[in-house]
């Protein structure tokens, strides 16, 4: 039986820590895709519009809204055309889903959404999915994409959420400010580690762990087991599927 997977792959694993979108990075994701197919069904949700777009641009009041949207109008388009170069030469074809708020909480956005999804999967297209920032508003805006993933896992019924972090998981305090942080390999009590967690965001993404166990959560609730996983290493997800390495599992409630 297929299996489908919901991949997000955050900025700062596309930057691996620098201020660029890793055109390596990205052939390392294009890899692993190729050997998972047709196995599995992987759809991708992509951030690291606005990154690309600070390669090419240079736009003032970068802290506004509107120049975040111009970013991302800007950058989107440079992002897609590397995936769609690397992913190219392995003969993954790949689509572009730009969704927001909105299109989650209404009935006919939903089905054209799924319908759509399951099309492109039918023909070996890669959907890869990103918020569509440039008609965004901070009432109706996603923040990151963790909460998106979860949400297109849940409507699209994958099998599993794969949260691609910049450390291999979830501990029970900031391992990049305690030498002392403990790794936690199974959570299935979201509530309470919510609750006692204090948020740590990269440089160049919107997310955090935070962010990414509360996707979890909406993803728990539709019986969905979510990881969360080093996406800088390479051959991440072909390891965290063959159970090796060390990684956060986020179980479904019994």
């Amino acid at each position: 039986m297929v299996k489908r997977i919901v991949l997000k792959v955050g900025t700062s694993t596309l930057t691996q820590g620098t201020s660029r979108i890793s055109r390596g990075k990205i052939e390392d994701i294009a890899l692993q895709i190729k050997e998972l197919t047709p196995e599995n069904e992987i759809i991708l949700v992509s951030s690291g519009a606005i990154a690309a777009a600070k390669q090419y641009a240079s736009i003032s009041n970068l802290g506004s809204v509107e120049a975040k949207q111009a970013l991302a109008a800007i950058g989107q388009v440079h992002l897609m055309r590397l995936y769609q170069e690397v992913f190219s030469d392995y003969q993954l074809p790949v689509s572009q889903c730009l969704l927001t708020y909105y299109d989650f909480n209404n009935e006919d956005s939903k089905l054209n959404i799924v319908n759509t999804i399951n099309t492109l999967l039918s023909f070996e297209y890669i959907p890869i999915i990103n918020e569509n920032d440039t008609v965004a508003t901070d009432e109706i805006k996603f923040g990151d994409n963790d909460k998106l993933a979860a949400m297109t896992a849940v409507l699209c019924g994958a099998q599993k959420l794969i949260l691609a972090s910049d450390i291999r998981g979830l501990y029970d305090k900031d391992p990049k400010l305690n030498s002392d942080a403990r790794f936690i390999h199974e959570i299935q009590d979201l509530n309470s580690v919510i609750a006692n967690l204090s948020d740590s965001k990269s440089s160049q993404g919107s997310g955090g762990m935070k962010s990414k166990l509360e996707a979890a959560q909406i993803a728990q609730k539709a019986h969905i087991p979510t990881w969360i996983v080093d996406g800088s290493t390479r051959n991440f997800l072909v390891d965290v599927l063959n159970e090796e390495g060390e990684f956060t599992r986020i179980t479904t409630m019994t």
